[in-house]
């Protein structure tokens, strides 16, 4: 921002055009819907990637399964496959529905990416697999392995050895690093984390614990991406995983879509015209939920419908998308301080490469006060006994935040929804919560039960 100008126009100009910003900057819950979505046939024409990428994706997961299988033991069970479970919730939707008085129709369900193993959150998909693929394009450039090894081989000292040579950086505010920060490191690769001000304490200890290098920042998020990026440039040997536009990222999360659809499939939850599903994304700097709903729209694509969720004090991406500047406006243009408890969302500017990318194929973005998720994630523990991380709450406001604004009536009448509410599937992303250290998680508990008295 120079002299109040945003992007070319003065804040009461752009209030005026987007009469929704108000209420915003006022820092008060908003729920806005997508003008310029539509169907995913004609987004699809104009994009980079495609079918053929996140399959690509998925076979190289399973080529280094059996490796991860060896070297994690807790995922022996899925044979090296890092997935997380998806469960009904239906005690958390009865006290969504009393709370807010306000009725669900169709079946809330909890995808839990907080239960994943490895690393514990939704970065344990997109960050984990860049890591991996790095890994294989420097063994395979370095005539080490071919693709149709036994990727075991790479649990040996002398692929250790081999990847001690290299390191990866990254720039974060906590579950991305730990990722990156916990495969990097097995593998054998220097991983330097660079944190912003809101990481929590426990994630930068586990991270050293893992011989990991944490840089703490007194900056934010995005400060503290572009310090990494710029460390990382002055080392030919450094690899920097780019949270903000990296391709492989996106498409190690893009992925879960096709395992969520076996998983609704194994569960006889059809998905189609008349029974639309509803996703409800927990949105930072746009990577994670982006690339979720690159793979939903890929499988499904009409039939679902992808909100992000933001905290009131960091919603960059409604902000990137509603004026459509995307990565050239930040909430702190708008006099937004981007000071959130859910730290993995506490992000003020989006990213360019997903709000390009998805512009036309998210059905909207909704804001929710810390205080509500706080609330929430007592309700979860008392209701269906599941701990989450702040942050993942953000998702689980949906359902009732779709049946109860006026701006999701609208958009549900638009798309001839009404009718065939009571035949919907609602899935919230739980993004993170399982790594919580447990006097961490007890103090979140405490604070969610004195908000609900307040």
């Amino acid at each position: 921002m120079e002299n109040g100008i945003v992007a070319g126009k003065t804040i009461e100009k752009w209030v005026k055009e987007l009469p929704l910003l108000e209420q915003m900057m006022q820092t008060e819950e908003v729920f806005w819907t997508n003008p310029n979505y539509h169907s995913f046939d004609q987004a699809a024409r104009h994009l980079s990637l495609g079918e053929r990428d996140v399959k690509e994706a998925e076979e190289r997961l399973a080529r280094f399964a059996p490796y991860i299988a060896k070297v994690f033991p807790e995922t022996q069970s899925t044979g090296g496959i890092i997935e997380s479970p998806l469960v009904k919730i239906p005690k958390m939707q009865r006290y969504l529905e009393e709370t807010f008085r306000q009725p669900i129709e169709g079946e809330v369900w909890l995808k839990c990416d907080s239960h994943l193993p490895i690393s514990g959150s939704i970065k344990a998909r997109g960050g984990i697999y860049e890591v991996l693929k790095h890994a294989e394009d420097l063994a395979l450039a370095n005539g080490m392995i071919s693709v149709e090894d036994d990727y075991t081989l790479l649990a040996n000292e002398e692929f250790r050895q081999f990847f001690s040579r290299y390191s990866l950086v990254v720039g974060s505010t906590g579950n991305l690093g730990l990722s990156i920060g916990i495969i990097g490191a097995r593998l054998g690769f220097h991983v330097t984390v660079h944190m912003s001000s809101d990481a929590k304490q426990w994630k930068k200890e586990l991270l050293r614990s893992k011989g990991v290098t944490v840089v703490e920042h007194l900056t934010d998020y995005n400060k503290v991406v572009e310090e990494a990026r710029r460390q990382s440039a002055e080392d030919p040997t450094s690899y920097f995983i780019d949270d903000e536009n990296s391709t492989q990222l996106f498409l190690g999360y893009a992925v879960a879509a096709l395992r969520l659809k076996q998983q609704l499939e194994d569960m006889n939850i059809i998905v189609d015209e008349e029974h639309p599903l509803f996703v409800y994304l927990p949105c930072g700097v746009g990577g994670g939920p982006g690339g979720v709903t690159f793979g939903l729209k890929l499988v499904y694509g009409d039939h679902v419908h992808c909100f992000f969720a933001e905290p009131t004090h960091s919603p960059c991406m409604l902000l990137g998308l509603m004026t459509g500047e995307h990565d050239r406006v930040s909430v702190q243009d708008f006099g937004i301080d981007n000071k959130t408890e859910a730290d993995g969302l506490a992000v003020g500017r989006p990213s360019g490469f997903v709000g390009k990318m998805l512009e036309n194929a998210i059905s909207g973005v909704y804001t929710v006060d810390d205080s509500t998720l706080y609330q929430l994630l007592a309700a979860m523990i008392d209701t269906e006994k599941i701990r989450l991380e702040p942050s993942a709450l953000a998702g689980v406001a949906g359902p009732v935040r779709l049946c109860q604004d006026q701006a999701a009536h609208m958009y549900l009448e638009q798309h001839h929804l009404k009718e065939k509410m009571n035949q919907a599937t609602h899935i919230c992303w739980a993004t993170g919560g399982s790594m919580v250290p447990k006097d961490v998680m007890d103090a979140y508990y405490k604070e969610g039960k004195r908000r609900q008295r307040g």
